[in-house]
């Protein structure tokens, strides 16, 4: 088994009101030198050695992400070694 990590977020040209009311928030609680904010998604996947690199960008570009006003990035984390 392995892991992947899915990232999805909105597209920079899309308006963000989600991540703008997250750094209004973040400069009311003295959080000032944010100065840009978008907010996303976050997907853990265990898939078996049969799941390629282009399965993984289908999976994320058809069921995970709206391709129209979201981008996403697909990454396998490489399995911890096992105790012995």
């Amino acid at each position: 088994m392995a892991r992947v990590a899915v990232d999805v977020v909105i597209k920079s040209e899309i308006l963000d009101p989600q991540g703008k009311a997250i750094l209004a928030a973040l400069t009311r609680t003295g959080h000032p030198g944010v100065t840009s904010v978008r907010q996303g998604k976050h997907f853990d996947l265990e898939v078996d050695d049969t799941v390629s690199d282009e399965d993984l960008e289908e999976i994320a570009g058809h069921l995970l992400a709206n391709r129209v006003i979201e981008e996403w990035t697909v990454t396998r984390i490489a399995e911890p070694e096992t105790a012995k």
